[in-house]
C-alpha cells in the first residue's frame, strides 16, 4: 500500500473520530439539557404539588365526611393520648373489680362510655387509666383500695392483651402505637391514697403510678382541694402545707407527673412554683370559659407556660358550659381558648369518660374522638398543632420530668424520708414511730 492511501486512511480516520468527538458533545448537550429541562419541570411541578398540598390543608370550608377522613389520618399519624378514663372504677362499682369474669370488652359494653371497639373507632393510641377511690377511706382503708384498683388496671391490660400495652415510659406510649396496640397507664386520682405516707408515694411508683392528683374533692393532710374555692376563706393551708411541698419534690424525684385538676386555686400556684418538672391538669378546662373552680383561670395560664405544662381539656358538661348540657362545640371553645391564650403547645386532651354521666352531645363515648378534631380542623387547626393536641404535647411533658427525674439522679438527691406532722393527721389512731433497742 503506497503512502498516498496511507494519508487517506489515516485522514479518514482522523475525521471518523472527530465525528465521535462531536457526536459525543452533542449527545453530552443533549443530556444536559434534558436534566435541566427536567430540574425545572419538577421544581415547578413541586411548587404546585406544594401550593396544591398547601390548598388541601385548608378545611375550613370542607364537608364533615372529609374533615373526619383527614381527623383519622391525623390520628394514625401519631397516638392520641387521653389523660383520664374511669373505666376501672366502673368495674369496682359494677362488677366487684372481677376483670376476668362476664364482662367481654372486646364485643362492647353498652352500659359505660369505654371499651375496645369503641377505642378502636375513637383511634385512641394511648390511656390514662384513673385509679379512683373515695374520700371517704381518708384515714381509713385508702391505701388497701386503692392497691384493689391498681390490680383491677394491670388486670385489665393483660387480659386484653391483643389490644392494650403496658407502659410505664414517654418512649414506651410511642412504641407501643408503632406495634398497633393503646398504650395503658395509670394516674392516681388523689393524694389521699398515700396515706401521709412518701414511702407510700414511691411504692406507688414502683407499681407503675406515672402521675398523682394532689388531692380529689377532699382536701389531704397537706393540700387545700378545689372545693375551697367556693367560698375563698377555708384554706387549712392556704394551698400546699410544708409536707405538701415535699410531695411535689418527691414526686419529681420519682419521676410522678404532678397532676393539678381537683385542686385549689393556691394550691395550683404552689405546685406550680415548687415543681422542679412540668405540671398537668389531667382533666380540667377553662375558667374563663366556664366559672367553674375544678377550671383553670385565667392567672394560672401563664404560669403553665412557663413552667413547660400541660392543661388536658375534659368533656364534663358542668365544667364546659356551667350546666347540665354541652355540644362538642362547646369543648373546641375551650380548646380554641387555651391555644389562643398560652399557645398549642400547652393544650391536650383528658376526656374524663366513666367518671362522670353528663357528656357534650357529639361526644358521648370514646369513639368520637375524630369528629373534636374534624371540628378543629374547620376551626382553621393544622395538622402539625392538631398532633400536638392529640399526644405530642403529653410525651414531651413526660418526657421533660424523666429528664428532670435523671438529673436529680445525677445530682444524688435522696429520697424524702420526712414524716408528716401527727397534727394534720385527723380522725386515726396515727401515733409517733418508736423505736426499740437491741
Amino acid at each position: 500500500m503506497g503512502r498516498g492511501h496511507e494519508y487517506e486512511r489515516n485522514g479518514f480516520e482522523y475525521q471518523r473520530e472527530e465525528d465521535v468527538v462531536i457526536k459525543k458533545y452533542r449527545q453530552r448537550k443533549f443530556i444536559i439539557i434534558a436534566i435541566g429541562v427536567s430540574i425545572l419541570c419538577a421544581t415547578v411541578l413541586g411548587l404546585a404539588i406544594g401550593l396544591s398540598v398547601e390548598a388541601e390543608e385548608d378545611y375550613s370550608g370542607a364537608p364533615h365526611s372529609v374533615r373526619v377522613e383527614r381527623a383519622s389520618q391525623i390520628l394514625r399519624n401519631y397516638p392520641l393520648v387521653d389523660g383520664h378514663n374511669d373505666l376501672p372504677w366502673q368495674f369496682h362499682v359494677r362488677n366487684n373489680n372481677t376483670v376476668y369474669g362476664s364482662i367481654n370488652l372486646t364485643v362492647g359494653w353498652p352500659d359505660v362510655h369505654t371499651d375496645i371497639p369503641r377505642l378502636r373507632e375513637g383511634q385512641v393510641g394511648a390511656q390514662f387509666w384513673a385509679c379512683f377511690v373515695h374520700c371517704n377511706s381518708q384515714y381509713k382503708d385508702s391505701v388497701r383500695l386503692a392497691l384493689n384498683q391498681v390490680d383491677t388496671i394491670r388486670k385489665l391490660v393483660s387480659r386484653y392483651s391483643q389490644d392494650l400495652e403496658w407502659v410505664t415510659t414517654a418512649q414506651g406510649i410511642e412504641d407501643a402505637f408503632s406495634a398497633g396496640k393503646i398504650g395503658s397507664m395509670i394516674g392516681l386520682e388523689g393524694g389521699h391514697m398515700i396515706g401521709g405516707s412518701l414511702g407510700n408515694l414511691r411504692s406507688f411508683y414502683d407499681l407503675g403510678i406515672r402521675y398523682m392528683t394532689l388531692t380529689h374533692s377532699c382536701n389531704t393532710p397537706w393540700a387545700d382541694n378545689w372545693h375551697k374555692d367556693d367560698d375563698g376563706e377555708s384554706y387549712e393551708f392556704d394551698g400546699l402545707s410544708p409536707f405538701g411541698e415535699l410531695v411535689v419534690k418527691e414526686m419529681n424525684r420519682l419521676g410522678m407527673m404532678v397532676d393539678l385538676a381537683h385542686v385549689a386555686h393556691r394550691t395550683m400556684k404552689d405546685a406550680i412554683a415548687v415543681s422542679r418538672a412540668p405540671i398537668i391538669f389531667s382533666h380540667s378546662s377553662a375558667y374563663e370559659k366556664c366559672n367553674h373552680n375544678r377550671n383553670v383561670r385565667n392567672d394560672v395560664l401563664p404560669m403553665v407556660k412557663n413552667n413547660r405544662g400541660l392543661i388536658m381539656v375534659t368533656f364534663v358538661n358542668n365544667y364546659i358550659n356551667c350546666s347540665d348540657y354541652a355540644s362538642l362545640d362547646n369543648v373546641a371553645d375551650h380548646i380554641d381558648y387555651l391555644k389562643n391564650q398560652i399557645g398549642v403547645d400547652y393544650v391536650g386532651i383528658g376526656g374524663d369518660y366513666d367518671g362522670v354521666t353528663n357528656l357534650p352531645v357529639g361526644l358521648e363515648d370514646v369513639s368520637k374522638y375524630p369528629d373534636l378534631f374534624a371540628e378543629l380542623l374547620r376551626r382553621g387547626w393544622s395538622p402539625a398543632d392538631l398532633e400536638k393536641l392529640a399526644g405530642r404535647n403529653l410525651v414531651r411533658v413526660f418526657r421533660e420530668v424523666e429528664e428532670v427525674r435523671d438529673r436529680l439522679a445525677r445530682e444524688n438527691e435522696a429520697p424524702f424520708e420526712d414524716l408528716i406532722p401527727q397534727s394534720t393527721w385527723k380522725n386515726s389512731t396515727w401515733t409517733e414511730p418508736c423505736w426499740t433497742s437491741s
